[in-house]
């Protein structure tokens, strides 16, 4: 893995890990009309930089020639497939398929984080979501399957399984939290493993620039969960109002940390990029035995080597 590839996965895990702590510790009372609001920062937050990237230019010829925005030209955005009029269909399947997902995703984590304590949802979904990702992406990607980088995603699911507490989730004894908290999180992962490959396709296969790849998504969501949030949802606006700056900030700082995550699959195999973004795991254990005060901190501390010494394996792969 390249230095700048590792280099984004590290700050998208910190980024990752700091708005589900906010979003925990805020509580889940926004439902959908959070979801919405949080898409719609999102979409906000980048036109700026996509209209930058020249993605609204209408002219050149259908393979994308053309003008392109100041920021392509200057070197600070990637040019690949900035012009969305130019992208095939294969690629706004995938932006439906993945506004499909992202929310499905959204909505369950929230649901998640209601029954059960982060420390059990979160990494039970970071790590089946990878696990899954991983294999999905080596037997349809077609991606190389390294020693480095098989042992790296074992260590990282190990540890991942080790902060939830292990097979002590699955005894009789567990307590009701216990077990909601692990089937959540185990839906969780299924979304995480669906959208992880979809998306890294669209970037890394069918060459889809990630950061106008993603404005679409955040705005379909934004656009299609509208209607549904005034029509449905009770007292949205005082709901919303209560809590704008958990809106605000889980609207940069989560589209910020995937945007991230997506231009290291342009430079890094799915299946290395997917386990090495649980490095946010570390943030989240500690925050959950400490901030929280969920306990259980040399359990977390043990989980969170394992998941080090995975992302150390899965740096040197590929």
């Amino acid at each position: 893995m390249s230095s700048t590839a590792f280099a984004l996965i590290v700050v998208a895990a910190l980024l990752h890990a700091g708005w589900n702590l906010w979003m925990k510790r805020s509580g889940t009372a926004g439902g959908f009309a959070f979801v919405w609001a949080t898409n719609l920062v999102g979409a906000l937050l980048f036109t700026p930089l996509v209209w930058l990237a020249g993605a609204f230019e209408t002219g050149g010829s259908a393979g994308g020639a053309g003008v392109v925005g100041p920021a392509v030209a200057a070197g600070a955005l990637p040019a690949a497939g900035v012009r969305f009029a130019d992208w095939p269909l294969s690629v706004w399947l995938a932006v439906v398929g993945s506004v499909l997902l992202h929310t499905a995703y959204f909505r369950v984590l929230q649901r998640g984080y209601g029954a059960g304590d982060l420390s059990i949802v979160y990494p039970v979904a970071r790590g089946t979501g990878p696990l899954l990702a991983s294999i999905a992406a080596i037997a349809w990607l077609g991606e190389p399957a390294g020693l480095h980088s098989i042992a790296g995603l074992a260590f990282v699911v190990a540890g991942t399984f080790t902060i939830a507490g292990g097979l002590a989730m699955l005894r009789e004894g567990a307590s009701t939290q216990t077990r909601r908290g692990l089937s959540w999180g185990l839906a969780t992962g299924l979304l995480i493993a669906a959208y992880t490959v979809n998306d890294g396709r669209a970037v890394s296969v069918l060459g889809a620039n990630p950061l106008v790849y993603y404005w679409w998504i955040c705005l379909l969501q934004a656009v299609v969960l509208a209607p549904w949030v005034m029509w449905t949802v009770p007292g949205w606006r005082r709901v919303l109002s209560a809590s704008w700056r958990v809106v605000l900030g889980v609207g940069v700082l989560s589209p910020l940390s995937y945007l991230l995550a997506l231009e290291a699959m342009r430079l890094a195999p799915v299946s290395v990029v997917a386990p090495a973004r649980e490095l946010s795991m570390l943030v989240a254990a500690l925050a959950g035995a400490t901030l929280l005060r969920e306990g259980q901190l040399g359990r977390r501390l043990a989980g969170s080597a394992l998941i080090a010494g995975g992302v150390a394996l899965l740096a040197a792969a590929g």
